[in-house]
């Protein structure tokens, strides 16, 4: 049975965010807001089994440089409707959702990107709508290579959450009895720890038995600018994946992180360069310019 959530206007949560909603198909969707509403719109979407943390510190930056940012909530995770069953927790389903939220705003035509899951996210919604995507930016993007260290990881975590599921309950109600972080580092993985096991278990079963990344001849189809960042040493975010997408992609730049946390925990180096390709896809609002 699906676990519909109290429809509040606002919530108040780390930073101050703002939470609303969008209808979808029955659920609801939360997402976030930064920036002016008449800037340009960029949405970020988080990884699997997280939620809007990830991408917060990013909007924050982009929001001070002149850019409408909403982070979503992907169906089952963060602070959205959490179904309960593994059809609604698609890749493609995924894609779908983005495009309800830029319905209820009113966006033609953004920014997509995300972090792994939200990655692939964007990338399928790309192909689905390319009309409706000024660039795209890729973090760590899970593709055909990483698909069986996809299930080598995922598969023991869906196991575990369906068959010994009082221990990972147990540890998610402790987590919420901790006070709330105030760092987003941490908030993630608070957030990732809170969750129930069912809504884990879904989460994963929905992802793995749906369709993980449109098809490649779709791919080189997109000609749009695209920002790929991808890091070594990580069979989940394979780095040939990424240079593959780099190639497939006519119109692509990829760079190189240093670790999976180098954007998150250092970004100082990585920042400049996602700044400038935001800045050359989109200007951004002028009055926001160098704040």
């Amino acid at each position: 049975m699906s676990r519909v959530l109290p429809f509040p206007q606002r919530i108040r949560v780390a930073n101050d965010a703002d939470v609303r909603y969008c209808d979808y198909e029955g659920y609801r969707l939360a997402y976030e807001e930064y920036g002016a509403p008449a800037a340009p719109p960029v949405f970020l979407i988080h990884g699997i089994l997280l939620d809007s943390a990830c991408n917060r510190d990013l909007a924050l930056t982009l929001a001070k440089r002149g850019y409408r940012v909403i982070l979503l909530d992907l169906l089952g995770h963060g602070r959205s409707d959490k179904p309960g069953h593994a059809k609604e927790l698609r890749v493609d389903f995924f894609a779908e959702q983005l495009r309800t939220l830029m319905d209820h705003l009113g966006v033609d035509k953004a920014i997509i990107g995300g972090v792994s899951l939200g990655a692939i996210t964007s990338l399928t919604f790309a192909t689905q709508y390319p009309q409706r995507v000024k660039a795209l930016f890729l973090e760590m993007p899970v593709m055909e290579r990483a698909t069986p260290a996809a299930a080598l990881m995922l598969v023991p975590v869906l196991a575990m959450v369906r068959y010994a599921a009082p221990i990972p309950r147990l540890l998610a109600r402790g987590v919420r009895q901790l006070p709330r972080p105030r760092s987003n580092l941490v908030q993630i993985l608070y957030n990732g720890l809170a969750q129930e096991p069912e809504d884990i278990a879904s989460i994963i079963h929905g992802v793995l038995v749906g369709p993980v990344v449109p098809p490649r001849r779709e791919r080189r189809k997109l000609d749009m600018p695209a920002m790929i960042i991808a890091h070594g040493g990580d069979w989940l975010h394979n780095i040939e994946d990424a240079q593959v997408l780099q190639h497939e992609l006519p119109n692509a730049q990829l760079h190189i992180a240093r670790s999976v946390l180098e954007l998150r925990m250092k970004p100082q180096r990585l920042m400049p360069k996602i700044l400038a390709f935001f800045e050359q896809a989109e200007p951004p609002a002028a009055a926001e310019r160098g704040v």
